[in-house]
């Protein structure tokens, strides 16, 4: 049996020294009471000075509850109600911009929508609602009425609509200062039968980590947290903060944590059970702040533990979350919010200072690129004061939303152009791409297996074999990974193969395009880690083409004989999602004749996210204006392994259904360690093909180091 007493002076002392702490330190912590509960709270206290100062932050805000009706059932929650109980299925637009404004005249800038996961999946009501208005979902419609309130208010959208994939919340960053999703509990068991999230699919841990990982990719703000009481264990209580700080730590996105306590709700099936104690509570968030280190936002609901709110100070938090002056805590209707001068006076007894911040913290308002989102760079620097909170005693304005001036740059350096091998990073390298070292899979590429070379010489004659025979869709994928390791005689045999395949399939004739790549841009912030493409806007070397200096370019080739151009670019922060379209307008307007292969599936994404339209709709107004065919480019490895570590941001859209309406190309890009399994895994397309795509062509293109992250950054 373990000594808990030892486990927790040892937890202490260690945490005291700053030393890292295991899961069985962190269950200890969270263990404290009396007076090893006052040596925890003093180690978190001093972490969060050292962290913040001596000032303690709060959003001045809104609580805009969109719609009610859920699809899942927690057994604690009353925000979510049948459609019987309600009026309508949602928050008509006017009344989310009256709710709005009237916060706008209180001087609130974050406009809180909160809402139940994908209701029209479980009301025909819900789905009868949105389609009688022209919306496909949900979240369709929390985009429409956040662009409302941005222009009609001046406040700064934050979302908190539930479980999200990564498309929706690519379209959804280009209406929102930050989104937010609590993680609640990491441990599958409390899904399970009589657990309190039984009966909820959005609540399985799992898909809530997905949707909080998939926002750092994407560069989001973002907030999660934990409930605390509502049946974990310390071991599993301890484990979720763990899970936080793990994806907090690969993709730096996670803006702020919640540390949240159970209430007892009359009329819900945990009616009757226990909430925390204070000194639980006490050392819960106390752990948070150690686990999380003394920079990670830390917050606590005041309205959850008044009148005794003033003692969570000393737990370490730095943020007293939103707190508004015109609406009531929908999610805790019965926990009215403290007073704002009351929450000043009870922070100032403590010895700290009240600041009001913006839905996004300052680390990531005075860095918009890649946070912020070139539509809501506009309206988060109208209210962001230079120290990255928000301006005091300002009241927002309607503000546009539009996409920011472009600045035209002309390409300067040569084509031939390559960093010295001495540049290092860029500055915001971190941001960018994370952190490489708290990828497991980085620090799983050490120790995975290679094949013997008996059973590799075996796996590769048993593949030539059926590839030979005209079974090559047959091979394993095993036998796939063996021939890619395939030299010397073996190496041989497989060409021999190949070569009397393609013979068999379409003779001797090679044939080739003359053609030109015109990259229009090389600002990108997407993060991918074997790119030395990429630059910041700011950087010497960057550059921006304008419409006429890509058609120049295109006519130029056409001159020269070439019959297709190819175009494209980096992720530009600033760039319209309409420019897309114009590409091709001016191309056709001087090359009507010239065939045009553009957009990767990442510029796709990029171009329907920016306009709110699916993929599907984007690529039908793309061969409107003119587009021939589309590139396989940004889908280079399509193991989810390796694409997640070496791209951050990408998905393997080329299986996508939406590129339906093109034929593409599928380059395999070998830039990353090798003996990995992405290559059989990129070489299954032809297994797909069929169903889904109509593959031109499967290009192999070698890996090239120069300034890549992966390289430079060892």
């Amino acid at each position: 049996m373990r000594d808990i007493g030892h486990q927790l002076r040892r937890a202490l002392a260690r945490s005291r020294a700053g030393s890292p702490l295991v899961l069985d330190e962190a269950e200890a912590l969270l263990s404290a009471r009396g007076e090893d509960l006052e040596h925890l709270l003093e180690i978190a206290g001093r972490l969060r000075d050292l962290g913040h100062g001596r000032t303690i932050t709060y959003s001045r805000k809104v609580f805009v509850p969109l719609t009610m009706l859920c699809r899942d059932h927690c057994h604690y929650c009353t925000f979510a109600k049948p459609p019987a109980k309600l009026d309508r299925p949602f928050l008509t637009p006017e009344e989310v911009v009256a709710i709005a404004e009237a916060g706008r005249r209180r001087g609130c800038k974050e406009a809180l929508f909160t809402l139940g996961d994908r209701p029209e999946e479980r009301y025909p009501i819900a789905r009868a609602w949105l389609a009688e208005r022209g919306y496909d979902s949900t979240l369709d419609y929390l985009r429409s009425v956040a662009i409302r309130v941005i222009e009609e208010t001046g406040l700064l959208p934050h979302l908190n609509p539930g479980v999200m994939s990564w498309e929706e919340m690519a379209r959804l960053k280009h209406v929102s200062a930050s989104m937010g999703i609590m993680l609640e509990t990491s441990s599958p068991r409390l899904s399970e039968r009589g657990g309190p999230h039984f009966g909820s699919p959005d609540k399985v841990p799992a898909v809530r980590l997905r949707t909080i990982e998939d926002a750092g990719r994407l560069s989001i703000p973002f907030t999660t947290g934990i409930l605390v009481g509502i049946g974990e264990t310390l071991r599993e209580r301890a484990a979720s903060i763990l899970a936080i700080r793990e994806v907090a730590r690969r993709h730096r996105h996670v803006q702020e944590v919640i540390v949240q306590n159970f209430r007892a709700k009359p009329s819900t099936a945990m009616r009757d059970a226990p909430e925390p104690s204070q000194e639980e509570f006490l050392a819960t968030i106390a752990t948070a702040r150690i686990l999380l280190g003394p920079h990670m936002n830390l917050q606590a609901p005041p309205n959850l533990s008044d009148p005794d709110y003033p003692r969570l100070l000393d737990a370490g938090i730095n943020d007293w979350g939103g707190v508004s002056p015109v609406t009531i805590d929908h999610v805790n209707p019965e926990a009215p919010w403290p007073a704002l001068s009351a929450l000043e006076r009870h922070t100032a007894a403590r010895g700290f200072t009240l600041r009001e911040r913006l839905a996004v913290y300052p680390e990531y308002a005075t860095k918009p690129d890649p946070w912020i989102a070139g539509r809501m760079q506009e309206p988060v620097r109208r209210l962001t004061g230079p120290d990255g909170l928000a301006v005091d005693a300002q009241v927002p304005e309607p503000t546009p939303w539009q996409e920011p001036e472009v600045r035209w740059k002309p390409r300067t350096i040569s084509l031939t152009f390559a960093k010295r091998q001495d540049a290092g990073l860029r500055e915001d390298a971190d941001d960018v791409y994370g952190d490489f070292n708290e990828l497991r899979v980085t620090k799983d590429w050490a120790t995975r297996p290679r094949l013997e070379p008996e059973r590799l010489e075996a796996e590769v004659r048993a593949a030539l074999r059926k590839a030979a025979s005209g079974r090559g869709s047959a091979l394993s994928d095993e036998q796939a990974l063996a021939l890619f390791q395939a030299d010397g005689d073996a190496l041989e045999a497989l060409c021999r193969v190949a070569d009397d395949l393609r013979r068999e399939r379409v003779g001797d004739e090679v044939t080739y395009v003359v053609n030109r790549n015109i990259n229009f841009t090389n600002v990108c912030y997407t993060g991918c880690r074997f790119c030395a493409f990429a630059q910041r806007e700011v950087d010497a070397e960057s550059y921006t083409l304008s419409l006429d200096e890509v058609a120049d370019r295109a006519e130029e080739a056409r001159a020269y004989g070439a019959t297709e151009v190819c175009i494209q670019g980096g992720l530009h922060p600033s760039l319209p999602g309409d420019f897309y379209f114009r590409i091709l307008e001016a191309i056709k307007a001087r090359t009507p004749d010239i065939h045009i292969h553009a957009f990767s599936p990442m510029e796709v994404v990029n171009g329907s996210a920016r306009l709110g339209i699916s993929f599907r709709e984007f690529l039908q107004e793309c061969r409107a204006r003119g587009l021939g065919t589309i590139p396989g480019t940004a889908a280079e490895i399509l193991d989810d392994d390796v694409r997640w570590v070496l791209t951050k941001g990408k998905l393997p859209f080329v299986l996508h259904d939406h590129v339906w309406a093109r034929r593409c190309a599928s380059p395999l890009g070998r830039s990353h360690p090798p003996d990995r399994r992405d290559p059989a895994a990129h070489g299954r397309l032809h297994r797909v093909r069929p169903a889904a795509l109509r593959l031109a062509e499967l290009p192999a293109l070698p890996g090239r180091q120069g300034a890549a992250r992966a390289h430079l950054g060892g």
